[in-house]
């Protein structure tokens, strides 16, 4: 193990940002706690800070540490007691015919294509369905830990009216559905930020998304998917309780949290 491996907690230095509007609270204050210098924060200092509730993007590794407020909780799935609901299996058998692929890190127009897409259909007023070239390598592109990207493809032969645009798949690639970057850890995966497809009538790929991670996770013979921050009272983070058993790390413990598995 190298020396930069051997890294304790101790020799990182955290610091509190500015506040700043919350993106999921309306009328809210955030503020973070920022773990530096970034170059010591390789993947095993990472795998401990996740355990933490830190998460990062690209190369700032953060947690919530809002004044009076404590509504972002670090949400993980047991990967092997995981059991998929009805509604998940549907999920499930309607994009297994998907084809996945593991790479490293890289800037595919094809990719930044399908983000610029997606940003504009899901978040329109997220604040990122304007990233330029340099925001969206910085945010994905960007990491000093063991990350993948996966591609998530038509089979090759079958076709649709949906899979032409301006930066259409290579010779003989099947239409890109769906890229998500991941993170391995010690311990599991950490979900690192998935865009797909937004204009595919009935699709579900963001579920099928974290079911194959699930999966992945079991197969790599890990124990946890991290899938960020779980927000009760916002509608675009409240749906991570519904992989069953969640576990949330609340007042420093990570304990079973969620209602009824149906």
């Amino acid at each position: 193990m190298s020396l930069l491996n051997d890294i304790p907690l101790s020799a990182l230095h955290f610091y509190l940002t500015a506040s700043y509007p919350c993106s999921y609270l309306p009328e809210r204050q955030a503020r973070s706690q920022v773990a530096t210098p970034a170059f010591l924060i390789g993947a095993p200092v990472y795998s401990e800070l996740v355990l933490h509730g830190f998460r990062r993007s690209g190369t700032y590794t953060y947690r919530p540490r809002c004044d009076g407020c404590r509504a972002c909780v670090p949400l993980r799935v047991p990967a092997n007691q995981f059991e998929a609901n009805r509604s998940q299996r549907r999920a499930w058998a309607q994009h297994a015919h998907l084809e996945a692929s593991l790479h490293p890190l890289q800037d595919n127009p094809e990719h930044y294509g399908l983000y610029q897409r997606y940003q504009r259909a899901r978040h329109p007023d997220g604040g990122m369905d304007n990233d330029d070239h340099e925001s969206y390598r910085n945010f994905l592109l960007q990491s000093h830990v063991d990350s993948l990207l996966v591609e998530f493809r038509e089979p090759s032969d079958r076709t649709d009216g949906t899979a032409s645009h301006s930066a259409g798949p290579a010779s003989g690639q099947g239409a890109l559905r769906m890229v998500s970057v991941i993170d391995l850890l010690g311990d599991g995966l950490s979900s690192v930020y998935t865009f797909y497809e937004p204009d595919l009538p009935r699709a579900r790929l963001g579920v099928y998304n974290v079911l194959w991670q699930i999966e992945l996770c079991r197969k790599l013979g890990l124990d946890f998917v991290y899938l960020g921050y779980w927000i009760e009272r916002s509608r675009k983070m409240a749906y991570k309780t519904g992989y069953r058993p969640a576990q949330g790390l609340v007042d420093g413990v990570w304990r079973a949290i969620g209602g009824e598995h149906s």
